[in-house]
């Protein structure tokens, strides 16, 4: 929750004076009934008072009060709803260290499976596009809401040598640019781009990543796997280690989020967040009405205590 005119909420020491009066009220009244001093007398002669209920009255006008000062101060409710457009362009790695089997049963497959299930939560009015990488980069989907095309496209990808992040960027851009719902530019666009290692192709990561921050398109980016990763090539092990360092200054740059994922599972969630951070956006409710009521209320309910264990209004 939060307060769209939080000025307002310095009236919360009202309250606080209230409070400070009323408790000196009882002190001031005490000290008379002990200055008193022929007690039985006293017993006999005052009227039997409410004891702890004269308080009730006091406390649900000072909680009204509170709720009148909270709801001059404009409170609001986050909701999250689904965008009514965006275009979401999925860059996965295809290179030869996807097959490494740090992740069961493979990079790859566990990135497939954890993409399918991305395109299939992504709202249904999102946009998602799909773009293989390697040694290039290709698009294999073109944005579009049929969901199935996309995951049938990712059940299909191969591995190819190499590696092109800066190139993956520039494609993405590319098919963005050139989408005609996107002529307008007021429908939001965003790069998600997972990789499991280093650029060791086409145009530098930075090039790309400039080029993505001018033309307002963060890229959230995913480095994924374990430093314990290895193929075999030409039958020699060879290690591959994910660059995070790399595929972090881009999400840096782009305005993007950066996550780690080294097993299926994590990737899962992550794709999961991304999902909910592109796909939907935050609305504000003004929920003020709550806290007028609930001030109303209180302030019945105070003048029923009053009346009936003392007698009178407060």
């Amino acid at each position: 929750m939060t307060f769209r005119a939080p000025s307002a909420l310095w009236l919360l020491v009202l309250p606080v004076l209230v409070v400070a009066a009323y408790v000196l009220a009882q002190l001031a009244r005490r000290h008379a009934v002990v200055r008193f001093t022929n007690l039985d007398l006293l017993a006999s002669v005052a009227p039997k008072r409410p004891g702890w209920r004269r308080h009730v009255a006091a406390g649900a006008l000072l909680l009204a009060l509170v709720s009148m000062v909270l709801s001059l101060a404009h409170p609001a409710r986050a909701e999250r709803v689904p965008r009514d457009r965006a275009t979401v362009i999925l860059a996965l790695d295809v290179s030869a260290s996807m097959a490494a089997d740090d992740v069961q049963p493979s990079r790859l497959a566990a990135a497939q499976a954890a993409a399918e299930r991305f395109a299939k939560d992504l709202p249904p009015k999102i946009r998602l596009g799909l773009i293989a990488f390697a040694g290039s980069a290709q698009v294999r989907v073109p944005p579009t809401t049929d969901r199935d095309a996309v995951v049938r496209s990712i059940e299909t990808l191969d591995l190819l040598p190499r590696t092109a992040i800066g190139e993956a960027i520039y494609t993405a851009l590319d098919v963005i640019a050139s989408d005609p719902v996107q002529g307008s530019g007021r429908t939001p666009a965003h790069i998600v781009l997972m990789s499991d290692g280093t650029t060791t192709s086409g145009r530098p990561n930075d090039a790309a990543a400039r080029a993505a921050a001018e033309a307002k398109v963060p890229v959230t980016t995913i480095a994924y796997g374990t430093d314990q990763g290895t193929v075999v090539v030409q039958g020699e092990t060879v290690q591959v280690p994910v660059d995070r360092a790399a595929l972090k200054a881009i999400a840096d740059e782009t305005g993007g989020r950066f996550f780690e994922a080294a097993s299926a599972g994590q990737l899962r969630q992550v794709y999961s967040d991304i999902g909910h951070a592109v796909g939907f956006t935050t609305t504000w409710h003004d929920i003020s009405a709550r806290f007028t009521a609930a001030a109303l209320v209180l302030t019945v309910l105070a003048a029923a205590a009053s009346l009936v264990w003392m007698g009178r209004l407060p």
